[in-house]
């Protein structure tokens, strides 16, 4: 467990970032009754997962571990 990060990783903060201007920017249009501005920010939603699965795939994420399954304690993965 010491060894991660929990996702504070460039690629993280950068596909977050995105996605929340896009969700800002999709709730003001909403608002507005604007609905190619809606939709406009649906996309920024999307591109932050597309830059942060770039950014990863550059090396940027949370490097993964394959001795480790996210749905088995590590104690289970280690007994083998």
């Amino acid at each position: 467990m010491a060894g991660n990060n929990h996702g504070h990783t460039p690629a993280a903060w950068a596909g977050v970032l995105i996605a929340f201007v896009g969700f800002l920017v999709a709730g003001a249009f909403t608002v507005m009754a604007q609905p190619a501005g809606f939709w406009a920010g649906m996309a920024i939603i999307a591109l932050g997962g597309v830059v942060g699965g770039v950014m990863r795939q550059m090396g940027l994420g949370q490097p993964r571990t394959p001795a480790h399954s996210a749905h088995e304690p590590a104690s289970a993965s280690t007994s083998r």
